[in-house]
């Protein structure tokens, strides 16, 4: 039986995690999870499983749980997310908490040696650098959930790595896909949510609307698989069928297409190294009326173009292209400022905020808070257009 820790199992990935321990109950057991402040989700979820810790990240909420759990200790606050982790009967952590708040208990679930099923590209986004040497250092072993990542690890994993030119992301395009450009600036955050394909939260819909979801995950390809961002492409597919392309040496392209459900990625992130057992939705190839596959429109998600670029810079870039984006799409959820701002506070971040190449956690966690105070300060005396 193996024991899964899930931080964050009120979302999108959290909720796809439960159905899968759901249905492989005789090879899995949920020991530790985290939610923000969904407590009756989190009593369910004790009620079902028997958790040995549970941790409610909303500090302000601390007593009101209530003592009804006895054989289950309740933690509050974001640094408790690093205890549920270490446990030991924890063998896989599912981070599937959204921000960079993610990379402490990442860090401290690698340093306990444990398997991660990384589905908070933040972490990678942010601290790459730092991440791989401490992977590299204790051994783990790191299998991606995102559904992209996943499908292309599974692909390379299949081909020599010297036998392949360049790999690519899907992406479909995101809720204002055929929309006029000159529209953009005055989509609702309703439009913005609106997803035509995935069932994600707020955050990851907003990024994915404007491709910049896409942007960080080629900077997290770069780092999970140790291609240059020359070799890292992105192709608009409306489907959402087909998610990740290996493109070999002599030419040929490898696509690992199935059913856009998140159960798949992640069962195979919970069962790897062992193949994954049948799962119980199924999809034909016949039911794959079309795939579609176009470059996408860099004046229409410039966001896009910017994750490139602070890739490419290296260092903390990528830290400030993940923090300022935060701080806007935040901004932009509270309807106070446009669509279309976000990717300029973004670039207004990377312009500003001086690069930098740091040896360990505290240097990159100084430039993520410069870039949030430089985007809320911008904000206020409006230096961006919006």
């Amino acid at each position: 039986m193996v024991g899964v820790s899930v931080l964050g199992i009120s979302g999108s990935v959290g909720s796809s995690t439960v159905k899968v321990l759901r249905q492989f109950r005789d090879s899995f057991s949920l020991r530790s999870f985290s939610v923000h402040s969904n407590l009756e989700l989190a009593k369910t979820l004790i009620d079902e499983f028997s958790p040995e810790v549970v941790s409610i990240t909303d500090s302000k909420l601390e007593g009101k749980f209530g003592s009804k759990y006895k054989s289950t200790t309740i933690l509050y606050g974001e640094d408790s997310l690093s205890d549920l982790v270490q446990l030991a009967t924890v063998d896989v952590v599912v981070t599937a908490v959204v921000g960079a708040r993610g990379v402490k208990p990442t860090i401290a679930a690698i340093e306990a040696g444990k398997k991660i099923a990384i589905a908070n590209k933040e972490t990678l986004v942010t601290f790459g650098p730092l991440i791989n040497r401490l992977v590299a250092k204790h051994n783990t072993l790191m299998v991606p959930v995102d559904s992209e990542h996943n499908a292309l690890f599974q692909l390379i994993e299949r081909e020599k790595r010297s036998n392949i030119r360049a790999i690519t992301l899907t992406a479909s395009g995101g809720s204002f896909r055929t929309l006029p450009i000159e529209e953009l600036e005055h989509v609702s955050v309703k439009q913005a949510l609106n997803h035509p394909t995935w069932s994600m939260g707020p955050k990851i819909t907003v990024d994915s609307a404007g491709l910049i979801n896409k942007g960080l995950e080629v900077i997290e390809a770069h780092f999970l698989f140790g291609f240059s961002y020359d070799e890292i492409e992105v192709v608009i597919h409306p489907q959402s069928l087909t998610h990740g392309i290996i493109e070999t040496m002599d030419g040929a392209c490898l696509q690992y297409t199935s059913h856009p459900d998140m159960i798949y990625p992640i069962a195979h992130s919970l069962f790897y190294p062992t193949p994954t057992p049948k799962m119980l939705i199924e999809r034909k190839p016949s039911t794959w009326k079309t795939l579609e596959f176009f470059p996408p429109d860099l004046s229409r998600y410039p966001g896009l173009k910017l994750a490139y670029q602070a890739g490419r810079a290296g260092g903390v870039a990528p830290s400030v292209f993940n923090a300022a984006n935060e701080e806007a799409v935040a901004l932009f959820l509270e309807e106070r400022i446009s669509f279309t701002a976000i990717p300029k506070f973004i670039e207004s971040a990377l312009n500003k905020i001086s690069n930098s190449f740091p040896d360990d956690l505290e240097g990159y966690l100084e430039k993520d808070r410069e870039t949030r105070s430089y985007i809320q300060k911008d904000f206020v005396k409006g230096g961006v257009t919006i």
